[in-house]
């Protein structure tokens, strides 16, 4: 008898239907075609195992499946379930009539019971695309796949269950998410606040700016100054993700398989931040099985390299390109992958080695030698990319204990919301771009045209630090920033004057003064 159950298998983001066909014949033997790896051959005991602890009967019979299109490579634990279904099917255990209305996607236990996948959005999107009736998946999985609209989702807990609603012999209610409820209700939810932090204005100011415009940032200070603790309430400043960055950003992560169970849409901006020993492979992608790196897990979000210099240089290196395209294609021998990396570059390091180059209230022992040797560990490339740099004090005890609580994240985050309403206007003709970070080099002239003052102004500061044509593009984006946030349709002299203040870094004699 042949019979026939769908799944699914997920390249990169997208899902690909996969037709799985089981003919059953007299003889012995297990024949598994269509490039299915080991993982998925292996499905066969964990098959048997679960009918047997559920008083079913494994076939004695010749049992050949086919996994098309044949010429895709058939990876995981997911194709458990459509197969154990199309074997029962084939072999007249399961009613097959209404086997070609579900796609089906889960792994087996050895008792009979689903246990979580990754991909359960994707796969969901590809059943709705294919307009199949249901989708049945674990448990666990059950929300992550219900934000799709008009697509009934069933999570079910075992085999016995998927085996009772094929049948018709239980009725089981699909999974209904309120998904825009649950979206909005849980966006302003955070526990980091910027009214924590003491002091430290020209920072904060220079974290609105970036966050305002979606720049990169770079801050240097001795240790204990609050680098990481500011970084890590970026995202609350941040405007709130819409419904389409939610929807994006999960499946990102349900590919990766970091959503927690019970977990329906992302709701916040992610904040990443890896290790300085972090491979090239984990942070931007790939392996022998392809996953998103930690820089498409930071999309839409921020990505935060704590002390920088102590990264592999060949590492950061490979940041150069995503920062600009936004988007990382994934090139191998047996596949090619492009997943999306719209992120915030936020770095902290040290002034030197011994991290007091330039503090007041420590004496730093470094050469002016091993002070530059640490920074060159940083290239000039990477360097130029980061649109922001801030220098940043520890502030002393008498005043930490004397100040009153700083301006809370929900004040700041309303004048950065203020700020992108005016880039969403001023960008609305323009695909794929929504922030003045994403800006191109005609949208600078069109937007960010300084005046005859502010010319001069740019021309002796190229000079005298010396600037790249990238960090004089990276001035002018910021100067547009620092305009919308005054609320100033043109680009004036003061708005250049501030953003030239953020390359501190290019200055050629950073590495012989004090900070």
């Amino acid at each position: 008898m042949l019979v026939k159950t769908y799944s699914a298998a997920v390249m990169g983001l997208e899902a690909i239907t996969i037709m799985i066909e089981v003919s059953i014949t007299r003889g012995v033997l297990l024949h598994l075609s269509g490039l299915a790896d080991t993982s998925v051959r292996e499905s066969y005991d964990r098959i048997r195992a679960a009918l047997q602890n559920n008083g079913y009967k494994m076939p004695v019979a010749d049992i050949t499946v086919n996994m098309s299109p044949a010429d895709i490579r058939k990876e995981g634990s997911s194709y458990d379930l459509p197969l154990a279904i199309g074997i029962m099917a084939a072999n007249g255990q399961i009613q097959g009539e209404r086997l070609g209305r579900f796609m089906l996607a889960g792994e087996l236990g050895l008792d009979g019971r689903l246990i979580p996948i990754r991909g359960a959005l994707p796969v969901a999107i590809r059943a709705r695309k294919e307009k199949f009736e249901g989708l049945i998946v674990p448990k666990a999985n059950e929300r992550e796949a219900a934000v799709v609209n008009n697509l009934d989702v069933y999570g079910l807990e075992s085999i016995n269950d998927v085996i009772a609603l094929l049948n018709g012999t239980k009725t089981f209610e699909p999974t209904v998410v309120d998904t825009r409820r649950e979206f909005y209700e849980q966006q302003y939810t955070t526990d980091l606040d910027f009214a924590d932090v003491r002091g430290q204005e020209s920072v904060k100011r220079a974290l609105e700016v970036a966050a305002a415009g979606g720049h990169n940032l770079i801050m240097v200070g001795p240790p204990g100054s609050g680098k990481s603790m500011m970084a890590k309430r970026l995202p609350g400043i941040l405007p709130p993700l819409s419904l389409s960055e939610s929807l994006e950003t999960t499946q990102i992560y349900s590919v990766a398989g970091k959503l927690s169970s019970g977990t329906s849409l992302i709701s916040q901006r992610p904040f990443r931040s890896p290790h300085h020993t972090i491979s090239q492979v984990a942070l931007v992608g790939g392996g022998s099985s392809p996953q998103p790196g930690e820089i498409s897990l930071a999309h839409n979000g921020v990505l935060f390299a704590d002390e920088l210099p102590e990264f592999n240089k060949q590492t950061l290196e490979v940041l150069r390109q995503p920062l600009e395209d936004r988007i990382i294609t994934i090139s191998r021998a047996k596949y090619t992958t492009q997943y999306p990396c719209s992120f915030m570059f936020v770095a902290s390091m040290n002034p030197c080695p011994c991290g007091y180059y330039g503090d007041p209230t420590h004496n730093c022992v470094c050469t002016p030698g091993q002070i530059q040797r640490y920074m060159n560990k940083i290239s000039g490339p990477l360097l130029d990319r980061i649109d922001i740099h801030c220098e940043i004090q520890a502030v002393p005890f008498a005043q930490l204990s004397q100040m009153q609580p700083g301006e809370p994240s929900a004040a700041i985050r309303e004048r950065v919301i203020a700020a992108r309403k005016i880039q969403e206007e001023r960008f609305k003709p323009y695909k794929g771009i929504h922030s003045n970070a994403m800006m191109t080099e005609r949208m600078l002239h069109q937007f960010a045209e300084p005046d005859a003052q502010s010319l001069d102004m740019l021309r002796m500061a190229m000079e005298r630090l010396k600037l790249s044509a990238r960090a004089y593009s990276r001035i002018l984006k910021v100067a547009r920033t620092i305009a919308d946030l005054a609320g100033s349709d043109r680009v004036e002299s003061m708005h250049i004057a501030e953003a030239i203040g953020y390359r501190n870094l290019d200055r050629g004699d950073w590495a012989e003064r004090g900070i």
